[in-house]
């Protein structure tokens, strides 16, 4: 056998190796992180908890404690999920008059990616706050597992409900017109 098959068979059993073991970490870590999730999540009837965001695209940044005597929808979502991309346009149909009527809809993106972010903005011409949740520190707080997820909170900040998947326009607006502040 000649040096530069041996130099190649090594080259790749140290490919194989590194490959081997860069899986079996991954496949730990998920394995612990399961075992280890506390499972946490925010209940219907409790405070919605605070955090503090900056808007894309800017250097404003919304607290949720500053929103308190407003109805809030407070929507998870990342732009390579389907269902996000369905009931993204009910959400900007309904804004307008909702804003008009107390009720704030703050998006909470989950991309690492502004420019993915940007053009699908563009795209589906949005006008409510898309906030940046990059690191998933909100996402972590809230308990979010699958999105997308959307918590109504009322004016006087408790959660009034949780919804796990994609809404329609009916039910979007149902849970809008209950969180509006009483005129």
């Amino acid at each position: 056998m000649s040096e530069q098959t041996v130099n190649k068979k090594k080259r790749r059993l140290i490919f194989r190796t590194v490959l081997l073991l860069v899986m079996l970490s991954l496949i730990t870590f998920a394995v612990v992180s399961a075992l280890q999730d506390e499972d946490v999540t925010v209940a219907e009837g409790s405070e919605a908890p605070n955090f503090s965001l900056k808007k894309f695209g800017s250097d404003e940044t919304v607290e949720l404690k500053d929103l308190r005597g407003k109805g809030v929808m407070i929507n998870f979502w990342a732009t390579y999920c389907e269902p996000c991309k369905e009931e993204m346009p009910y959400m900007e149909d309904l804004y307008p008059e909702y804003k008009e009527k107390g009720v704030e809809i703050l998006a909470v993106n989950l991309d690492t990616t502004d420019i993915v972010v940007r053009q699908f903005m563009e795209e589906y011409q949005l006008t409510f706050p898309i906030l940046q949740d990059k690191d998933g520190q909100v996402m972590n707080l809230y308990g979010i597992k699958p999105i997308p997820t959307t918590f109504f909170i009322n004016p006087d900040g408790t959660v009034e409900e949780k919804v796990i998947g994609p809404l329609t326009l009916s039910k979007l607006e149902g849970h809008l017109q209950d969180i509006a502040p009483s005129s």
